[in-house]
């Protein structure tokens, strides 16, 4: 590793709900030099949005040092709120949207803003579902997760 050059981390995640709102989960899994770690966490009362959000928040929050990152996530909600510039517009007018209605998970959004600021990423879709391993692995660990919380 030269002087002033970042780690490549690949990270990919997911969140799950049953009913939404609902019991929800997520699932991360960071792959770098070889090496995978899984990460999952969940909420008893959450939704969809919510654990995809976390799962990215999660994954980010993970690394101890700011690095180049290639995130995949089938959230089409996270990577256009990102890549199309929404979140920071909804932060920059005080978490309003452009039709005045409030923004969702603002709390979230802001943290994941503040990790974007420490990293280099770069958001990648896939179709859920449609057996990528990795999103299907994410998938598994944040619906195992939800279902925990079902009684």
């Amino acid at each position: 590793m030269g002087v002033g050059t970042m780690k490549h981390v690949d990270i990919y995640t997911d969140g799950a709900c049953r009913g939404n709102p609902g019991p929800g989960g997520w699932g991360a899994i960071l792959v770098y030099n070889g090496h995978e770690k899984e990460l999952s966490g969940g909420e008893a009362q959450t939704t969809n949005n919510r654990m995809e959000l976390t799962a990215v928040i999660s994954a980010l929050s993970a690394l101890r040092e700011p690095c180049e990152i290639t995130l995949t996530s089938d959230s089409k909600y996270v990577i256009d709120g990102i890549t199309k510039g929404w979140a920071e517009s909804w932060k920059k007018r005080g978490w309003v949207k452009a039709d005045k209605s409030p923004a969702l998970n603002p709390d979230l959004w802001d943290k994941l803003l503040s990790e974007l600021a420490r990293h280099k990423v770069e958001f990648v879709w896939v179709r859920g579902h449609a057996g990528h391993p990795y999103n299907e692995r994410c998938d598994a660990l944040a619906t195992a997760r939800a279902d925990a919380f079902r009684s």
